[in-house]
Formats: C-alpha cells, sequence, structure tokens
C-alpha cells in the first residue's frame, strides 16, 4: 500500500503545482495583466483547469483511491495520510460530476467577467457587467444540476467553502444574530454619535503604505514569503505557504482603507505560510475553510488592529507619519476608528454592521438561485435590500451591486462565510486570551509572537486537515456560535458609546 500512497502523493502534487500556477496567473490578472490580454488569459486558464480536471477525474485515481479506502481506516484518523486519503476522496466525488468542458467554459467565462466587472464598477454602469453575470449565473444553474438534489440548491454551492455546512444551519445561526445586532444598533444610533472627521482628510499615499507595512510586519508576515501590491480589490493569492501574496488599496482622503484592508489580507496570509511544511504540494495546504480563513483576518484587522491596546502603541507611531493627527487624541481616534454608522461598502463597514451586510448579499444570492430575482433586477435589488437592512441607498452602482468583486469569479456559496469567520474569531479570541492572560499588555508593547504562535499551533500549521466545525470544536469546545461575538460587541462598543 505504500507505493499506492506514494501514487496517490505524486498526482495530488501534480495538482498542487498546477493550482499554483493558475494562482500566480489568477494574481497577476488583478494586479499587472494589460487589459487587453483577458482572451488570452482565459484560455490559459481553461487550459490548465482542463488539465487538472482531467487528472482529477481520471479513472485511474478513482481505482487508487478505492484501493486505498481500507487502507486510511487502518491509520490514525488524525495522520496526514489518512486525513490526505479523506480529502482526495472528497474532492474526487466532487470533481467527477463536473464535465470537463464544463470546467474550461467556466474558466473562460469567468476571466472575461472579471474584466467586465472592473470596467463596469470603473463606470458605475452595471450594463456593462450584466451580461456576463447572467451567462454566470446559466453555468451556476447547470453545475448545482450535476449533483443530487440537496435540502436546498444553494447546499452545494456552499459546500465548496464551507464543507458540511448546511444553508439551514447557516440561516440558523444568522436568525439568531440579526436581531441581537440590530438591538445593538438601535442603542448606539440612540447615543451621540462619535466624531471621526479627521479621518476624512488628505493622507499621503506612500505614507499610508509604510505604515502597513510596518505594522503587518510586525505582526509577523513573511516578506521572504510574500509580497505586497495595489489591486481594485484587496485579496490574498498565490500558491500557498511559500509563496503568499497580498494586495491592498489606498484612498488618498480615508485612511481606514489601506489601513484595515493591509491587515485584513496580512491576516488570511499569515495563516497560509503558517501550514506545516510537511503539507507543501498535498491537497491540505489552505485553510479548513473560507469561514476559518475569515477568523484570521478579522481577528488581526478587528480585534487586535481596531483595539485600544494596539493603538497605545501604534498611535504615536502614526501621528509622527501624519501630523495632521497631532491634535486628535488616542481616545477619540479610537472611537472614530470603531464609530458605527450604517454604510454603502462592506470592506470598509463597523463590526456592528458588518454581519448586515453579508445577510442580504446572502439573501439575495439564495433568491437568484431560486430563480426569484432576476440578474437585470439586481441594482433595483440591491438598492432596496441596503435600504431595508441598514437604511441607506446607494447613490450609483459601483457603490451598490458592482461593489464587490466574487461574482465575477462565480463565487456564490462565498458571502456567509465572512459572518461566520467573525464568530470564530470572537470564540478562538476568548480563548487565546485564557491562555495568554496578559495578551493585551503583550499587544500595549507591540509584541505579538505570542498571539501568532498560538494561531500557528492551534489553527494554521493543519492546513486543511479538519473540516471547519470539526476545527473549532477541538480548539475552543463547541461548534461554531454567536454568543462570544455579541459578548464582544456589547462589552466593547458599550464602552465607546456608554450603554
Amino acid at each position: 500500500m505504500e507505493k499506492k500512497l506514494e501514487k496517490l502523493k505524486e498526482t495530488i502534487a501534480t495538482l498542487a503545482d498546477i493550482g499554483g500556477v493558475q494562482a500566480i496567473l489568477g494574481w497577476d490578472q488583478q494586479t499587472y495583466m494589460p487589459p487587453g490580454a483577458a482572451e488570452m488569459r482565459g484560455q490559459q486558464t481553461a487550459t490548465l483547469g482542463r488539465l487538472a480536471h482531467e487528472i482529477g477525474t481520471s479513472p485511474e485515481l478513482g481505482k487508487l483511491l478505492d484501493e486505498l479506502r481500507p487502507y486510511a481506516a487502518s491509520l490514525d484518523p488524525d495522520s496526514d495520510d489518512a486525513r490526505l486519503i479523506k480529502f482526495a476522496i472528497r474532492d474526487y466525488e466532487r470533481a467527477t460530476r463536473v464535465p470537463a468542458d464544463f470546467v474550461v467554459e467556466q474558466a473562460q467565462v469567468v476571466t472575461l467577467a472579471n474584466q467586465a466587472w472592473a470596467e463596469a464598477r470603473g463606470k458605475s454602469d452595471f450594463s456593462i457587467f450584466r451580461p456576463h453575470l447572467e451567462k454566470i449565473m446559466e453555468l451556476t444553474h447547470r453545475f448545482v444540476g450535476f449533483f443530487p438534489p440537496a435540502d436546498h440548491p444553494y447546499d452545494i454551492l456552499l459546500d465548496a467553502f464551507e464543507p458540511e455546512m448546511k444553508t439551514a444551519d447557516v440561516k440558523a445561526i444568522f436568525d439568531a444574530l440579526r436581531p441581537q445586532q440590530v438591538e445593538l444598533i438601535k442603542a448606539i444610533a440612540a447615543q451621540p454619535q462619535v466624531d471621526d472627521s479627521f479621518l476624512h482628510q488628505p493622507f499621503d499615499e506612500q505614507k499610508q503604505w509604510d505604515f502597513g507595512v510596518e505594522v503587518i510586519t510586525k505582526f509577523g508576515y513573511d516578506w521572504q514569503r510574500g509580497r505586497q501590491d495595489k489591486s481594485a480589490h484587496p485579496f490574498t493569492g498565490g500558491p500557498g505557504v511559500n509563496d503568499v501574496r497580498i494586495t491592498t488599496r489606498v484612498t488618498p482622503d480615508f485612511l481606514n482603507s489601506m489601513l484595515f484592508g493591509t491587515m485584513h489580507e496580512a491576516g488570511h496570509a499569515m495563516y497560509e505560510q503558517g501550514v506545516a511544511q510537511t503539507l507543501v504540494r498535498t491537497n491540505l495546504i489552505g485553510g479548513a475553510s473560507l469561514a476559518v480563513h475569515e477568523s484570521q483576518s478579522r481577528m488581526w484587522e478587528n480585534l487586535v488592529g481596531r483595539s485600544y491596546p494596539f493603538w497605545q502603541h501604534f498611535y504615536p507611531a502614526l501621528q509622527e507619519k501624519f501630523p495632521q493627527l497631532a491634535g486628535v487624541p488616542l481616545d477619540t481616534f479610537y472611537k472614530g476608528i470603531n464609530k458605527v454608522q450604517p454604510s454603502l461598502i462592506r470592506v470598509e463597514a463597523d463590526e456592528a454592521t458588518y454581519n448586515l451586510h453579508i445577510m442580504l448579499r446572502l439573501e439575495i444570492e439564495m433568491a437568484l438561485i431560486e430563480d426569484k430575482v432576476a440578474v437585470k433586477d439586481l441594482p433595483e435589488v440591491w438598492n432596496a435590500k441596503i435600504n431595508e437592512y441598514l437604511g441607506v441607498t446607494p447613490p450609483n452602482d459601483s457603490q451598490g451591486v458592482l461593489q464587490d468583486i466574487h461574482w465575477s469569479w462565480g463565487l456564490f456559496g462565498y458571502f456567509s462565510t465572512y459572518a461566520l469567520g467573525n464568530l470564530i474569531s470572537a470564540q478562538l479570541w476568548e480563548k487565546i486570551n485564557q491562555d495568554i492572560p496578559d495578551l493585551d499588555e503583550q499587544i500595549r508593547q507591540g509584541k505579538f509572537d505570542a498571539l501568532l504562535g498560538w494561531l500557528r499551533a492551534n489553527i494554521h500549521v493543519h492546513g486543511r486537515k479538519f473540516m471547519p466545525q470539526e476545527l473549532v470544536q477541538r480548539v475552543v469546545g463547541s461548534k461554531i456560535d454567536s454568543a462570544p461575538y455579541m459578548r464582544y460587541l456589547r462589552k466593547k462598543y458599550g464602552e465607546i458609546y456608554s450603554l
């Protein structure tokens, strides 16, 4: 069986190499690729997708996996080899349901759609993106049709990002969370609003960039295995582990975009960089799920980056870079960056309202999958939903339905993971503070080694070895639970707004 296992590992390594090249091409498309190369890039990614699909669905691989099933059952279920076989079987069973010509077509469609989205967002004109999104929705419905009927068709899409999570589970979590967040937002709205006007003024773009680099370097982002560039929508990309690239965007008259976007993406990247080297070129690299991944990015962005101890350390350096903040006291600055105000842009939303942005996207995606909403009506539906959820109305498409990149890549089923990640981050944070009682003091001193070390040992090193709910259960003793997140929000905003 050892020879068969080695054969499986060789096949998986080949697939990992192809995936790594695809990741680099995707990163390049979002950063440096000239617009005129979109069609050619679509052909390249389609070819790689077809090759990966052919290897990953070959009868030979299926026979090999059947032969290895009994062997896997004899291994320690938590061993790398047992998990590698388990996930290889899962990936094979999912991939063999999707025809190769569909994979090729999808790669070509989303590459062109992404370029169209970028143009549409820049011109704030949904009509440019609409035909591409209609094609993506057609492909999405076809994709769902390749699988046996689920409790809800959205389950099939969700499973790609949050393995074994059901739509009903997510809805139950959100239904319990929504009224609590709405109640908190109403309580905050009844209090005098904090001032954040000092964040809306000119800030030198290079100095913003340099400050962000200083912060994530202290966090522990490894520049020998990563780099940072600019993109229209911040993201983390690259083959993973030893090549994890991040992007950010810099707004010349608003500090928060670069500041917290950079921390967010560094959180994703440090997760990838922390995966065990023994898992390189296997199917166990990457994170347990998108929600677990988001727990890392949201933790560094919010629980660390928007905390008072963090700014006790970093605020003097920020003031030195930007003298216009010299007259803004630390307490005022801290309250300003944590101001709660319903807003249009998800990635710039405060912690108290952020999950509502996710819930409205989930509702729209489910309506699209259920054929209750047509693509042509999305701008109107979006505007109505965000007004219903947050009481704001987008002045144009770029600040409304076009603000997120995800649909242009065909990523339906993705959005709920952001809110689930918030919940996991708070669960982990409570456990971390139990294990590192002086964590606030360490952050106050600009020391993050113990925090990153805890995350590496408990989350990062495992890569994809465990299912998300299983991993959370192992680390904190319970599955995904909203209670710690609400405790965190009530304490933090209770202090800021004197509730």
